[in-house]
């Protein structure tokens, strides 16, 4: 057997095996292909009303709160998009699918709702400077329908939020939008009740922040799934330490993990072992630990019996 057999071997057999545990050990996905239909449409509706209103009742916290919803939809679409792309299989040019594209969609999510929060702060700074007259009544009615339809439509995702970050940003979105059609809700309120014209852009600034507050985590973590970096709740170090310390195995390097889609991880590493001994044993306990303790879904490892005859060009971490 050549220096090379070793390494093939290790590769085409950690794919045999991990696609037997995998179809054991995966949760199913589930279809939110229907949610998402619900959800645009709904959203579409409410964000005709707010408009309109805002304008009948000269309300910029009904008219922030619109294009927020505006880019909602938007985000909802770019995210049903992204559902959806990931379910086509693997090709000769896209090998590993079009599961990225759920990566692509939360990141431009993310990046559009940051515009969103300037818009709204300006223009809410600026009705500080310039009040305008509102009708409270109208608010509060406008806002409570805003309330259940966006906690409605935010608990067509309730299920998928903690696997998927594409899902989790249609969740936390719909329950921002509920949260800030409460806090119109609030403000309509003490404007009848007080008469203070500036509440309605001290809420827009308070939309704005919430905004921000429920956008900055999902863009964060999608622009890091986007760089090829470690996706959250992976501990490089512990699944280096798993990987060295398996029986026989001398060296770690060229370890590499990263995102196929918001749901779905891969690894690649290297693994001196000069002795082969029983490879499909030591393969199954790699895929088996690595699906169940790390959450990484494709393995793919390269085992090398004398990596100083070989010279792999691949020594230290630091080369790619």
């Amino acid at each position: 057997m050549s220096p090379e057999s070793p390494s093939i071997l290790g590769i085409m057999s950690l794919k045999d095996v991990h696609q037997h545990e995998h179809s054991h050990n995966c949760h199913q996905p589930v279809d939110f292909g229907n949610a998402f239909k619900v959800g645009i449409a709904l959203n579409v509706v409410f964000v005709l009303i707010e408009a309109v209103c805002g304008f009948l009742f000269h309300s910029v916290s009904l008219l922030a709160d619109a294009g927020h919803n505006l880019s909602d939809v938007f985000g909802l679409l770019l995210a049903y998009v992204g559902f959806r792309l990931a379910t086509v299989k693997p090709s000769a040019r896209f090998t590993y699918g079009l599961g990225s594209s759920t990566i692509l969609a939360a990141t431009l999510n993310g990046a559009i709702l940051l515009l969103v929060v300037g818009g709204i702060a300006w223009e809410a700074i600026g009705r500080f400077n310039d009040p305008t007259d509102v009708y409270g009544s109208g608010i509060i009615w406008v806002a409570a329908i805003g309330v259940i339809i966006n906690t409605g439509t935010a608990m067509l995702f309730f299920r998928g939020r903690s696997h998927d970050l594409n899902i989790k940003g249609a969740f936390l979105h719909m329950m921002a939008d509920a949260i800030v059609s409460l806090g119109v809700v609030v403000a309509g309120t003490i404007i009848m009740w007080k008469g203070w014209m500036w509440i309605d852009p001290f809420v827009s600034l308070m939309i704005a922040t919430v905004i921000l507050y429920s956008t900055w985590e999902l863009f964060r973590d999608s622009l890091m799934l986007l760089s090829h970096g470690v996706p959250k709740g992976v501990d490089v170090n512990k699944v280096r330490r798993f990987l060295a310390e398996l029986p026989g195995v001398e060296a770690v390097h060229d370890l590499h993990i990263w995102a196929l889609s918001t749901t779905k991880t891969a690894m690649t590493v290297h693994l001196v072992k000069p002795e082969i001994g029983d490879a499909d044993q030591l393969l199954a306990k790699i895929a088996n630990t690595m699906q169940d303790e790390f959450g990484v879904d494709h393995c793919t490892v390269q085992i090398e019996l004398n990596p100083d005859k070989l010279g792999c060009k691949l020594v230290p971490d630091e080369e790619v």
